[in-house]
């Protein structure tokens, strides 16, 4: 099914029978991908009594469940500013646009000071001039690990604040990664990167020109079957009024 899509004055044409979903399915098993040291997800049937909302346990009509899980340490999440704000800010009032000029990008972290890092020059040299609205990076490696890794205590790659200070500097507006976190997993609290990005110059009084409508999604995961390129990005979330949520961004190839 094609569609033609009109967007900033531009003229997109993309095939809807064809998406590229790059969330990760959120399970209760162990192959769930793990961070920030918590357990996997609990997925159970509500009880009552002896009654069971599951419908292979012959006491219910329906499968009934009770679904517990951390949207920052589960898997594909967006997230927005009050994330590291101390007064509540939420993504879903933050995102209410959905459809975004996207580039998909590869890049190999570089070894710094013995640390992973994805670099302000990397992501220069990536985008190549570009300033579309979104940017997805893909981690190098790139394997199918990532659906089900546990992040925990690992020091994965992350981003240089000067590389997230540049995306803002461009206009970009969303940033999909691959990775749990933007900064560092020990970095004494500074999250660097996450300030840059949203401009948040003070946690405790935001000031006027914090970025509230820019989002972060982690933990998504891109097969190496997916080229680099423009696309148009579909970034949907559930509706939390929460700092962030579970999402679904889903890319469709620009046909020529």
């Amino acid at each position: 099914m094609k569609a033609t899509i009109t967007h900033l004055e531009q003229t997109y044409q993309i095939d809807l029978a064809a998406p590229i979903d790059v969330s990760i399915p959120l399970t209760n098993t162990d192959q769930n991908p793990i961070a920030w040291y918590i357990d996997k997800p609990v997925i159970e049937p509500v009880r009552f009594g002896d009654w069971i909302g599951k419908v292979s346990e012959g006491s219910s009509s329906t499968n009934f469940n009770n679904i517990f899980f951390n949207p920052h340490g589960h898997g594909t999440h967006t997230e927005c500013l009050g994330h590291i704000t101390r007064d509540f800010y939420s993504v879903n009032q933050a995102l209410k646009q959905f459809f975004f000029t996207t580039e998909l990008v590869s890049i190999a972290p570089e070894w710094q000071a013995d640390d992973w890092v994805i670099t302000k020059i990397q992501v220069e040299k990536a985008l190549a001039g570009k300033k579309p609205q979104a940017i997805v990076i893909r981690t190098l490696p790139n394997d199918d690990s990532k659906l089900h890794q546990n992040y925990s205590n690992t020091n994965p790659p992350y981003l240089e604040a000067a590389a997230a200070n540049f995306m803002r500097e461009t206009g970009i507006e969303h940033l999909l990664i691959d990775l749990p976190s933007v900064d560092k997993e020990h970095d004494e609290g500074k999250l660097l990167a996450h300030k840059a990005f949203w401009n948040v110059k003070n946690v405790h009084e935001l000031n006027a020109d914090a970025r509230m409508n820019a989002t972060i999604t982690e933990m998504i995961f891109v097969p190496d079957s997916v080229i680099d390129g423009s696309y148009l990005l579909n970034l949907q979330i559930a509706s939390f009024e929460n700092d962030a949520s579970p999402s679904k961004p889903i890319l469709y190839a620009i046909e020529s």
